[in-house]
C-alpha cells in the first residue's frame, strides 16, 4: 500500500471505472479506486475470474472490485446463467425472509468466487409511484417498514460474507415518474413526507450501523433545492446526509442523462461532499475529468479537503474488509 499519496493518487481512488475505453491498466497503476463490471465483461466464469486476478495484480494498492447484482433485471452475469436466475428483491421478498438470506447467500458465495468484493445493493427506494419505469420489482416493497426488514436481512448476509454492500438511491427514487438514466427526475414532495416514507429506509439502516456506502441518485428534490439541482451535485442533500451518516458516500453513475445540463459535475458533486464516482466508461473523457480537477486541486483548498476527507474515508472501508 501507497502510505504517502499524491494528491492525485488519493483523487484516483474515488472512482470505479468501468473497462470500456484503453486507459484501464494505465489509471490503475495511478492508484484508481476501483472497478465496475458490466454484462459485456463476463463472458465465462473463467475468464472472468481470471480479469479479476489480472487486473489485481497491476495494482499497487487494492481494488474496489464491483458488480450491480441485484438479482431480477438488474443481474451481470446473464452469460453465465446456467439456467439459474435470481429473483428481483420485490419477489424475493415475497417469499419470506429465509428465502431472501438463501438467496442473497447465494449471490454472495457466486461473486466471493469471482474476486468481487463490491455489490452495489441493495435497492433500498421505496416503490410508491406504480408508474415508475425504473424502480419497480427493485424495491422490496411499497411501504418502508418492509423495505427495512428486506435491506437489513440482505446487508447482513453480504457483510457475513465480506462482501461490502451499498444502500441506494438516497433520498429515495421510489416516487419518480422517469429514468434518471434518460433524464433528470424530479419529486415535489415536503421534506417531512420524504422523512417519514422514502428517507425512513436509508436513516433507520444508518441507525442500525448497516450502511457501508450511500448511493445518491441523480434526481431534483425540491425539498433540498427549489432550483433545478440533482441530489448528487446539492450540498444542501448532502449536508442533510451527513447530519446522520459519516461513511461513503457514492454517486449513481456519472454518465446517466440526468446530469446533461450541468458544466463540470463530477467536481460540483466533489464541492458537495460527495466522495465516490462511478463512471461505466474509462474512455478519454473521463480520464480528462479526473486529470483536470487534480490539476485544479492543487490551488484549491476546498478541492484538496474534499479529496483528502474522502480518501480517508474510503481506505478506512477497505480495511474494515480487509481489502488493503
Amino acid at each position: 500500500m501507497i502510505i504517502f499519496m499524491k494528491i492525485i493518487q488519493k483523487l484516483y481512488q474515488m472512482f470505479i471505472l468501468g473497462t470500456s475505453g484503453n486507459n484501464l491498466e494505465s489509471v490503475i497503476k495511478k492508484g484508481l479506486g476501483g472497478i465496475i463490471f458490466f454484462t459485456d465483461d463476463i463472458i465465462s466464469t473463467d475468464d472472468f475470474k481470471n480479469k479479476i486476478k489480472y487486473f489485481s495484480k497491476q495494482s499497487d494498492t487494492s481494488l474496489f472490485f464491483s458488480i450491480d447484482q441485484e438479482g431480477g433485471r438488474v443481474e451481470r452475469t446473464q452469460n453465465i446463467w446456467n439456467g439459474k436466475k435470481y429473483l428481483s428483491a420485490k419477489y424475493a421478498f415475497q417469499k419470506g425472509e429465509l428465502f431472501l438470506k438463501e438467496q442473497t447467500q447465494a449471490i454472495s458465495e457466486e461473486l466471493k468466487s469471482y474476486g468481487i468484493n463490491l455489490n452495489f445493493a441493495p435497492c433500498c427506494d421505496v416503490d410508491t409511484n406504480p408508474d415508475n419505469p425504473i424502480i419497480g420489482e427493485r424495491a422490496f416493497a411499497n411501504n418502508a417498514e418492509d423495505v427495512i426488514k428486506g435491506a437489513e436481512t440482505v446487508i447482513k448476509t453480504y457483510r457475513k460474507n465480506g462482501i461490502i454492500s451499498c444502500i441506494k438511491h438516497f433520498p429515495g427514487h421510489g416516487d419518480t415518474n422517469c429514468d434518471s438514466h434518460l433524464v433528470l427526475p424530479e419529486i415535489d414532495m415536503p421534506l417531512y413526507e420524504m422523512e417519514n416514507l422514502h428517507i425512513k429506509p436509508f436513516k433507520t439502516l444508518i441507525k442500525k450501523d448497516l450502511a457501508d456506502i450511500v448511493m445518491v441518485a441523480h434526481i431534483h428534490c425540491k425539498c433540498f433545492d427549489e432550483k433545478v439541482m440533482p441530489t448528487s451535485l446539492s450540498k444542501n442533500t448532502i449536508n442533510y446526509l451527513k447530519t446522520f451518516y459519516n461513511g461513503v458516500i457514492c454517486s449513481d453513475d456519472m454518465v446517466m442523462k440526468a446530469l446533461d445540463n450541468f458544466e463540470n459535475p463530477c467536481e460540483m458533486a466533489i464541492r458537495a461532499g460527495v466522495n465516490m464516482f462511478i463512471y461505466r466508461n474509462c474512455n478519454d473523457e473521463t480520464i480528462n475529468t479526473i486529470e483536470t480537477i487534480a490539476k485544479k486541486s492543487e490551488f484549491d483548498t476546498v478541492l484538496q479537503k474534499n479529496i483528502e476527507e474522502s480518501y480517508e474515508k474510503i481506505i478506512e472501508l477497505k480495511r474494515k474488509y480487509k481489502i488493503l
